[in-house]
């Protein structure tokens, strides 16, 4: 609780207090026959409950009136300014029973309904002020030697920057010396360190854990990643959702609609004779508390946040309460197949030599062979090989565009590619059972097997998709640049109802412009990508989602949420989320606009009483608070 707020308690306490008192000596003293008249008894009672009333609410009289001041009338400080005043100023008719203790007591509770959502919002904020302590303070620039504390804006690309054990990596960078264990809790949600090491990437906003780094800055302070996250969040507010919007009109016109309604129960019914003049104003100002619109003014966007809130606990997020909304009613779920649901990286799945041949002598004349080679199978195949490369025994290297590699090793001529490159060079070779990238090795003319390159699914691939069918998604789908076979293996092991394969990247787009035209009317299609050469696709799909986006300035420029981690998993935690926020938005109209509904008709026509008002005001709004704090609850999506 902040220091406002604990004074607002105060404040709040002192005045129930002294209500209490008060309300107990109105009912026990004598106060008639001390004054010897019940008319100076009732202005006693008037002078002692106006103590508490503006103790508890004198900010709610001044915002009103300055409210009214600047043109914005009609607004809660209005309502409750009018109802309340007049309750005590029912004092003027004889003939009424006195209302001060209601008047008082209809501004306690509302403010104790006012510090109860101040609280919520805090609570709320919270979590996403906790994602903006990412935010480094100062970057230790390392010049001539010496270090010095600058502020991050101030340093520039190719600075070599000193991190030391519980520092905040300033500004994305490269290590150049040193290895250690980054916390990137903050950025993904997962407690788990990620150990680094010289010559790894490293982003802004994780947290050095026990070793001294240096690492030299790949781009200034403004495009690093922190950066750019906290712009995401600070503006995810002025995004809104269609039912946020919805409500903030309906405010606009309700209000005046009902301190209008409430004027002329107080007015036309005595005016045609239907009763006396005290009765009908008390209808009327009970009618105007009841109508007070807290509850949907502040439970629906408090609900929003929340949700917003609690993604970003698990490294989920969302650029404004809208993508929050179109989440929720995501019904088909197109991936990307490279970089999301598979690593990205290849891998040497499968060797299978010849009867005759070793499987380590095989790895080694093919490594050798494509020991000159950057292409990332080329790397796969040196990672597999556990010795070490002798560049001496490479003779010479040549790269055959498009088909493999032919080269000189220990005076054998190596070959070292796809069937088309067997078959340029007349050697013979058979095919492979396994998917994957096969490498034929021919050795001085004579075939000596194959090995087997494999871009691997992630660990969590399958679960994902099970997980999706589950939280009701009725299509999962992939698009793929890679070959059909390929694509449909991934696809069978994973589960996934439809592929596309080999397709270029205005290939995807076309694709999920025809997934788009087959949607059912609230049905919405989400697109996830690794957001490098997906930005297209993402910004086409009703939801662009972007994944493993550590460093990636094209995914949380593009996509509309943003899961910080490598794990697709998270995609569906995503949208149950989005799911249950959605319904908690919804439960709150529902209940809010239900009970204000009957109380409103039963204050119409006299059975409401102004104690009943308050319950159907305050005791709402807080009903709903509470409801809407459900949102920020992440404990059941970490399972």
């Amino acid at each position: 609780m902040t220091r406002k707020q604990k004074r607002w308690l105060v404040r709040i306490v002192v005045a129930l207090v002294l209500f209490a008192a008060v309300f107990a000596i109105t009912e026990i003293l004598p106060l008639d026959s001390w004054f010897g008249s019940r008319t100076a008894a009732i202005w006693f009672e008037f002078a002692l409950f106006l103590v508490p009333y503006l103790i508890a609410g004198y900010d709610v009289l001044l915002k009103a009136a300055r409210n009214i001041g600047n043109g914005q009338v009609f607004d809660e400080n209005f309502l409750m300014s009018v109802a309340t005043i007049g309750a005590f100023a029912m004092v003027a008719f004889p003939d009424a029973d006195p209302h001060m203790a209601e008047g008082a007591a209809v501004m306690l509770f509302y403010q104790v309904g006012e510090l109860f959502q101040s609280y919520a919002v805090g609570k709320s904020r919270k979590s996403i002020s906790e994602l903006m302590d990412i935010a480094p303070e100062y970057a230790n620039v390392e010049i001539d030697g010496a270090i010095e504390e600058v502020d991050p804006d101030e340093v520039e690309t190719g600075s070599v920057l000193v991190v030391k054990p519980g520092e905040r990596i300033p500004i994305d960078g490269t290590i150049i010396e040193g290895s250690s264990q980054l916390d990137t809790a903050a950025l993904t949600g997962e407690s788990m360190p990620r150990l680094v090491e010289k010559g790894d990437d490293v982003i802004s906003g994780c947290v050095n854990l026990n070793g001294v780094i240096r690492i030299i800055t790949t781009k200034p302070y403004g495009d690093s990643t922190v950066a750019r996250i906290l712009e995401l969040v600070e503006n995810a507010a002025e995004k809104k959702a269609r039912t946020e919007n919805f409500i903030t009109r309906f405010a606009h016109f309700y209000t005046p609609i009902v301190t209008a309604a409430a004027l002329l129960i107080a007015i036309i019914p005595p005016l045609l004779g239907m009763g006396a003049w005290s009765d009908w104003v008390m209808r009327g100002l009970t009618f105007l508390v009841v109508s007070c619109p807290c509850a949907l003014v502040i439970s629906v966007p408090l609900s929003f946040f929340g949700g917003i809130g609690g993604a970003s606990k698990l490294g989920i997020l969302v650029k404004g309460s809208n993508y929050l909304e179109t989440l929720s009613k995501v019904d088909t779920v197109v991936f990307d197949k490279t970089g999301t649901l598979t690593s990205g990286s290849f891998k040497v799945i499968a060797i299978h030599p010849e009867a005759d041949i070793d499987a380590d002598y095989l790895l080694s004349y093919a490594a050798h062979a494509e020991a000159y080679s950057n292409h990332p199978i080329a790397v796969s195949l040196r990672e597999a090989y556990a010795g070490e490369i002798e560049e001496k025994q490479i003779a010479e290297a040549k790269e055959e565009s498009g088909h493999g590699v032919r080269a000189l090793v220990n005076e054998k001529v190596v070959l070292v590619g796809n069937d088309k490159l067997m078959a340029l060079h007349n050697a013979s070779y058979h095919d492979c059972d396994l998917t994957g990238t096969i490498l034929h090795v021919c050795i001085d003319g004579a075939y000596a097997g194959h090995i087997v390159i494999a871009d691997v699914v992630k660990d969590d691939a399958e679960q994902t998709i099970r997980d999706l069918h589950l939280a009701g998604v009725a299509r999962c789908v992939m698009l793929t640049g890679d070959r059909q076979d390929v694509a449909e293996a991934v696809a069978e092991k994973l589960g996934i109802d439809e592929v596309h394969a080999q397709l270029l990247p205005e290939g995807k787009v076309r694709a999920v412009e025809t997934l788009l035209s087959s949607e059912t009317t609230d049905g919405k299609l989400a697109f996830v990508g690794d957001g490098i050469n997906d930005a297209p696709v993402l910004t086409r799909a009703d939801v662009g989602i972007a994944m493993g986006a550590m460093g990636s300035d094209a995914a949380i420029e593009a996509a509309d949420v943003v899961l910080m981690d490598d794990k697709p998993s998270n995609i569906s935690k995503a949208i149950r989320l989005a799911r249950t926020t959605m319904r908690i938005v919804w439960q709150n109209i529902v209940f809010a606009l239900a009970v204000k509904i009957i109380i409103l008709l039963l204050a119409a026509v006299g059975i409401a009483n102004m104690w009943l008002a308050v319950f159907g005001d305050v005791g709402v709004a807080v009903l709903a608070i509470l409801n809407a704090m459900r949102a920020m609850s992440v404990r059941k999506y970490r399972k």
